[in-house]
């Protein structure tokens, strides 16, 4: 007990003095919203330390470290390719971090007259201003544009990494997401030190799961399951529970249409094609995947937390209550919720957001 109030002191004040917190009504009654740091430029993803410290990357390439309300910037970041969707993306802390110093990045890379999804890792100095020995463990082919690079990172239960990937904007006639030979459009599975750490036959080394559009969420379940959120057109965006070997569809099935209004693929099923968990038409956009411990809101336990990048809230999904689309559904609207690119729990059991319109983080949790 006395551990817990240590951290929960000190992920308190990590959150910056606030000129006031707002309340916003949810189903499990009135929590308080507050700014822990503002001024950033497109924030992008968010990871703590063991310590309750947050890791934030911005898209143009900054990391940085806040506490405080501040941000000190990371040096050490590897040169990304900040065009269209693409620049530094996620940032993951994996669970040996007191051990190894470990920090986990995706991000888009430059090649050639394009760029490509990556991942690497570097270890965070002592004095945590600087990532040390920073190495690239993947690289995917490259393409031209800044579309859809996905990315996000998870470490499962087994210690291995997940790195998610987008299509590159190939479109509907484009069928990269279903050859398994390339990485666009996949879930990733890495070793530590960055080997594949799956193999499918017929697949190249490392592919877990194909056919995917755009993810950009994953998280594990209270299970350890694997989940992701992805974009689809017009429409079609999907929850889904990548496995080995399996292919979620895109694009010769979906529930959206395309920006043009023409049919994507064969419809909304297929022989050896999965269907979603859940799926959203219209398209919300999701970003960011969570689901929460229920440490302070336990009716919450096990729920799916999601942001959403063309609307204005912050989305739960009841895994134990279905609706007509996979799950029920809850959409928290507050003046903070706009344009929400990642979402994640922290140390003492509050649920942090951040906002790209507002270009901050903040932090929801019952009233004190």
């Amino acid at each position: 007990m006395l551990a817990t109030r240590k951290l929960l002191s000190l992920v308190m004040a990590l959150v910056a003095p606030s000129v006031h917190a707002s309340t916003v009504d949810t189903s499990a009654g009135g929590l308080s919203i507050s700014r822990v740091i503002g001024g950033l430029e497109e924030p992008w993803a968010i990871a703590f330390l063991p310590d309750g410290t947050a890791l934030v990357s911005e898209r143009g390439g900054r990391l940085l470290r806040v506490a405080d309300g501040a941000g000190q910037p990371i040096a050490g970041v590897p040169e990304v390719m900040a065009e269209g969707q693409g620049g530094l993306l996620d940032v993951m802390v994996p669970a040996d971090f007191d051990q190894t110093r470990e920090v986990w990045l995706s991000f888009a890379a430059p090649a050639g007259r394009g760029g490509a999804t990556a991942a690497g890792v570097g270890r965070l100095s002592p004095d945590g201003r600087q990532l040390e020995n920073f190495r690239i463990v993947f690289f995917g082919e490259p393409y031209r544009g800044g579309r859809h690079f996905g990315s996000r990172l998870v470490e499962m239960p087994d210690g291995a990494i997940a790195l998610t990937t987008g299509d590159r904007g190939t479109g509907p006639a484009g069928m990269q997401a279903q050859d398994p030979k390339l990485s666009a459009g996949k879930v990733i599975l890495l070793s530590r030190e960055g080997k594949p750490a799956v193999a499918v036959e017929g697949w190249t080394p490392g592919i877990l799961s194909i056919g995917h559009r755009n993810i950009q969420g994953a998280a594990l379940d209270l299970s350890g399951r694997l989940l992701t959120v992805e974009h689809g057109a017009r429409g079609g965006d999907e929850l889904n529970a990548p496995e080995a070997g399996r292919n979620y569809g895109w694009p010769v099935i979906s529930y959206g249409i395309d920006y043009n209004g023409d049919r994507i693929g064969t419809g909304t099923a297929a022989e050896g094609m999965e269907q979603p968990l859940h799926y959203w038409d219209p398209s919300i956009a999701p970003s960011g995947l969570m689901v929460y411990s229920g440490r302070l809101v336990p009716e919450w336990r096990g729920d799916i937390f999601f942001g959403s990048l063309n609307s204005d809230f912050l989305g739960r999904l009841d895994p134990d209550a279905p609706a007509a689309t996979g799950f029920a559904e809850e959409r928290i609207s507050a003046p903070e919720t706009g344009r929400v690119r990642d979402v994640v729990e922290a140390p003492d059991g509050s649920i942090w957001f951040l906002s790209v319109l507002d270009g901050a983080v903040y932090r929801m949790a019952p009233a004190e």
